[in-house]
Order: C-alpha cells, then sequence, then structure tokens
C-alpha cells in the first residue's frame, strides 16, 4: 500500500543533479585551478634553455679551436721528427760513401814514396847514355814501366797525380818552398814542382811542393852604340 507521502518525496536522482555539485567534480575543478596557476608561460619557459644552448655552443667553440691548437702543435712536431730523422739518414749515407771512397788513404800515403822513388830514378838515367849500355836501357824501361803500372793502379782507385807547372798557386794544393823572381812571369805562378802532390777522388792526399814566381822589374836594355 502506498502512502500518501511518498508521492510528494522528491526523487533521489533529481535532487542530485538540480542541487549543488557533487564532491568530485569540485576536487577535479579545483586541480585545473592550481595547473593553471602553477604552469609557466612560454616565454618563461624558453629563457633557460636558450641560455643553455648559447652556454653548450660557446663551450664546443671553444673545444674545436683547443683541438685543432693541439692537432697544429703535433703536426708540427711530427715533421720536425721526420726532417730529423732524414737527415740523419742521409748524414749516415754520406758517412758510409765517404768511408768506401777513402779508405785506401791510409795506404796510398804509404806508396807515394815509391811513386817518387821511380821518378827520381827516371830522371837521373841519362837519356843519351843508354844507348851504349844495353843493360842500363832495359832496366830503365822495366822501372818505366813499374811506374806506368803502379800509376794506373792509382787510377783505378781513384789516386791521381798533381803537376801544376804554369798554374796559380792554389794553397788548397800547393805548398809554396820558394820565391823565383821572373819579370816574365804573373806573380803567384808555379814555375817549379819539387815534389809533386796527389788527390784521392778530390780529397788531398799531399800537396805539391812548388817554387812559385815573385816577380819583379823588367830589365832594361842599355843601348851599347855610340
Amino acid at each position: 500500500m502506498t502512502h500518501p507521502s511518498d508521492n510528494n518525496r522528491p526523487d533521489a536522482a533529481d535532487a542530485d543533479t538540480s542541487g549543488e555539485p557533487t564532491q568530485p567534480a569540485a576536487a577535479s575543478a579545483a586541480e585545473a585551478a592550481a595547473d593553471d596557476d602553477g604552469a609557466a608561460s612560454p616565454a618563461e619557459a624558453t629563457a633557460p634553455e636558450t641560455a643553455q644552448d648559447a652556454a653548450d655552443t660557446t663551450g664546443s667553440g671553444e673545444e674545436v679551436v683547443r683541438l685543432s691548437t693541439e692537432n697544429e702543435r703535433l703536426k708540427d712536431q711530427a715533421l720536425r721528427a721526420l726532417a730529423e730523422a732524414e737527415n740523419t739518414r742521409r748524414r749516415i749515407q754520406r758517412e758510409k760513401e765517404d768511408a768506401t771512397r777513402y779508405a785506401v788513404a791510409g795506404f796510398a800515403r804509404d806508396l807515394l814514396e815509391i811513386a817518387d822513388n821511380l821518378r827520381r830514378a827516371l830522371e837521373a838515367a841519362p837519356a843519351d847514355g843508354l844507348a851504349d849500355h844495353p843493360l842500363a836501357q832495359q832496366l830503365s824501361v822495366g822501372v818505366s814501366m813499374t811506374e806506368k803500372m803502379l800509376a794506373d793502379a792509382f787510377a783505378k782507385h781513384g789516386i791521381s797525380r798533381i803537376d801544376p807547372t804554369g798554374e796559380k798557386f792554389d794553397p788548397n794544393y800547393h805548398q809554396a818552398m820558394f820565391e823565383v823572381p821572373d819579370a816574365n812571369t804573373p806573380p803567384g805562378t808555379v814555375v817549379q814542382v819539387i815534389q809533386a802532390g796527389y788527390v784521392l777522388n778530390g780529397r788531398l792526399l799531399r800537396p805539391a811542393m812548388v817554387g812559385i814566381a815573385k816577380g819583379g822589374e823588367t830589365p832594361q836594355r842599355v843601348d851599347t852604340e855610340a
């Protein structure tokens, strides 16, 4: 049986929709308002990021400059080391070649006196008197052949004889022993060779001992005719 007052009681659903907002709806609205208050503006959010980007860019530029400087320094060191190694290699190669070319220098000096004595023997033999002495003539021929064989051996090993007669005096290859007054010869000219010199592949073994022209006044012609 229905009570009359039940017809006049408002429905629960109607009461909920027509009254104040429910508690969950109010909480959502409050959270949204809090989010709106706490959110930063786009300008405020971009400013720190822009400053950080500028700092990163500056740091990267400095790092590039530092690495470039370091690269140039290491490159310079490498080039210097390479040049020094090449110079060392060339010096060692040159010393090796010199040792090979001039290894016989000491032995050659010892043979120079033999060559001198053979030349003295030939110069001492009278050219006109050998015809009357067959044995002496044969001996002279043998000495001459020996001298030639020795000269060929010298040439084979790069040893050359210096005979500067008539040449300009050169202190690098000649040793002046005396001066000869000679008005017809330019001063400093070699006019006499006392002992021949020798060179080994362009390097001096022994200087030539020479006499050089001193120069002087030309004798005046005296007219003896009346």
